[in-house]
């Protein structure tokens, strides 16, 4: 029976007599019901209080921190024609180990014994040099000798001046008294005449005053001539002290004029010489050149010229090679409106392409398969892909990276953020807020550029 009548009598008799009744006993759905929807409101309740970590995500590659420990490509310096190679693609090479062997191929450096002759070239320039500074010697010996003549000379022409000029004072003396002497014979002979008028003297007399006054005449003439005679003698003496002088002085003016001259040509042959030494050290530079050598240790990836006798130019790319020792990093791009969010110091969690991972955004600690690392850069200009590039390494307080990562290897990025109940999260997703902002402990500005100790506020 059913019991679906509104007069019940369940109160009436006794239904546990009746097996029918115990079967179809009344079962109270509406409680069952309420009871679950109470336990799944209290679960949501309770998750919407859980903890949940903000983060961002981003796609990125393995790379190496140090440029020094990324992928490079050898150049050639100069042309030249591959002569032997001396790897081959994968094998392990050290520093200053020989990749490849090329050949001269332009015709000024075709001479075997071109730095044989070049050295010759610059003893020959040398061995001029010492010719020059032996003629500078003895020009400076030269020009010494020509000082030492001239002061000489000059002195001798200045006695012959002295001496006209004493002969001056003497003649000059001389005439002076023959001077008087004719004016005192003058006036006896006058004296004579008006004595002999007087019939005093007597024409002897007077004849002997009259003689001694033409002697006293002609003797006046003689020291006359004889001063004009010690005057031009002076006058040559001067001539020829300043005769002296610039003869001298244009000898040792035409000594110093060639001295300075063979100085120039010493300073020519000492440019010469170094500009030869130059050219001497460059073809010793570039034979040391056709030897290509790993420049640290690494493995060799890819030969982009590879044929036997083909030329290459300079600066055409020859091989790559990786290096061994890595200190991987992983390059991720960020979008330009969570740029503000990031800080030197910032952890991450990373994905590498390879490793299996299971990834539960918001509980980083029961995330499984993915390592741990720390913002150390963020660029100051945009990439070409209108994202922002930061650069993150290995965190020293997580377990180690794979060794068998490889430099391009792609990753996925989850920038941890702050910790918030996941309410608020769900809100603000639905609402389309960003993640909180927050700065690290050590800095009260946002993305300084700076290495910092320590980990990022909560």
């Amino acid at each position: 029976m059913l019991n679906i009548s509104p007069q019940s009598i369940k109160d009436k008799i006794d239904t546990s007599k009746y097996k029918s009744f115990e079967i179809f006993e009344e079962i109270r759905a509406d409680k069952v019901l309420k009871r679950l929807l109470l336990t799944f409101l209290l679960l949501v309740i309770g998750v919407a209080f859980l903890p949940w970590t903000q983060n961002i995500r981003g796609n990125g590659q393995v790379t190496a921190l140090s440029p020094s420990h990324r992928p490079q490509e050898l150049n050639s310096i100069i042309d030249g024609r591959i002569e032997e190679w001396h790897v081959q693609e994968g094998d392990m090479v050290e520093k200053g180990d020989t990749i490849l062997f090329i050949r001269e191929i332009k015709d000024e450096y075709f001479d075997p014994q071109l730095l044989e002759r070049t050295q010759e070239q610059i003893n020959a320039k040398r061995q001029s040099l010492e010719f020059y500074q032996d003629k500078i010697n003895a020009l400076s010996n030269q020009i010494g000798a020509i000082r030492e003549n001239r002061e000489l000379k000059l002195e001798q022409a200045q006695n012959y001046l002295r001496q006209a000029e004493l002969k001056i004072q003497a003649d000059s003396i001389d005439y002076e008294a023959a001077q008087v002497n004719l004016i005192i014979a003058e006036k006896q002979v006058n004296r004579q005449k008006e004595l002999y008028e007087e019939g005093l003297k007597s024409l002897t007399d007077l004849e002997m005053k009259t003689n001694k006054y033409q002697e006293s005449l002609a003797k006046k003439i003689s020291i006359e001539s004889k001063l004009l005679s010690s005057r031009n003698q002076y006058l040559n003496a001067k001539i020829e002290l300043n005769s002296i002088y610039n003869e001298y002085t244009d000898k040792l003016q035409k000594a110093r004029s060639e001295q300075f001259t063979t100085r120039s040509m010493l300073q020519n042959a000492q440019a010469e010489v170094v500009k030869m030494e130059n050219q001497l050290t460059n073809y010793q530079v570039r034979f040391g050149l056709y030897y290509v050598t790993a420049p640290q240790k690494g493995y060799i990836t890819r030969a982009v010229s590879t044929g036997i006798g083909e030329n290459i130019k300079a600066g055409e790319s020859l091989v790559s090679i990786m290096p061994a020792d890595i200190d991987f990093a992983v390059e991720m791009y960020i979008m330009p409106r969570d740029l503000p969010l990031f800080n030197v110091g910032n952890e991450v969690r990373l994905i590498f392409d390879g490793w299996p991972s299971i990834v539960f955004s918001g509980w980083p600690i029961i995330t499984y398969g993915t390592f741990g690392g720390e913002v150390v850069a963020i660029d100051r200009f945009i990439s070409p892909n209108g994202k922002y590039r930061i650069l993150i390494a290995q965190d020293p307080d997580e377990p180690e990276w794979p060794n068998a990562l490889r430099v391009g290897g792609g990753t996925n990025g989850l920038a941890l953020l702050d910790i918030v109940p996941v309410w608020y999260e769900i809100w603000r997703q639905i609402n389309g807020f960003p993640p909180n902002f927050y700065t690290p402990e050590n800095t009260g500005q946002a993305n300084d550029g700076v290495k910092l100790e320590g980990k990022a506020k909560k």
